[in-house]
């Protein structure tokens, strides 16, 4: 009798396909990610609408202060963009809005997305969304896998986040 040896797959394919078809089943809802965006929105508005107030409350007679504080709203508007949809996304897959409604951003394969891709994904990504009159981000409603615009773009998918600790 001879012993027939069988080898397995290679442990990296098994878990990459596993892990897509795990993140496609945990696909974020498009009310959620809706509710993500205006969240995040709403944080870089309120900074503008801050300085704005700021500016004029100073603007009576010192028009340069009224000014100068707008600048520095714009300024830390563009800061906060900046590290909230491309650096925080980048290394934990969360912005405030995705932290706030439980969805996390993975690339397709289960793995982080990255600062680069994050930057990708938000700066060029949402700008072509835009461009094509919200139609870009309305593609997710209708994708079988959730995927908008700057998901295509970026090799992103949103999903939800799983709570972890003990099952109940």
């Amino acid at each position: 009798m001879t012993a027939r040896v069988e080898t397995a797959p290679p442990r990296a394919n098994v878990k990459s396909r596993s892990a897509t078809r795990n993140l496609a089943r945990l696909r974020a809802p498009f009310s959620l990610r809706c509710g993500a965006i205006l969240i995040d929105y709403i944080i870089l508005v309120a900074i503008l609408a801050c300085s704005t107030l700021i500016s004029r409350l100073l603007g009576g007679g010192a028009r340069s202060a009224g000014n100068s504080s707008e600048t520095v709203g714009i300024l830390l508007a563009i800061i906060a963009a900046a590290l909230d949809l491309g650096v925080l996304p980048g290394l934990t897959g969360l912005t405030a809005g995705k932290w706030a409604t439980g969805l996390r951003i993975r690339r397709t394969d289960g793995r982080d997305i990255g600062i680069g891709r994050a930057f990708l994904r938000h700066f060029v990504g949402y700008p072509v969304s835009f461009i094509t009159l919200g139609l870009g981000f309305l593609l997710a409603a209708f994708t079988a896998n959730g995927r908008s615009v700057r998901d295509f773009i970026a090799g992103t998918l949103v999903v939800r986040e799983v709570p972890s600790g003990p099952a109940s």
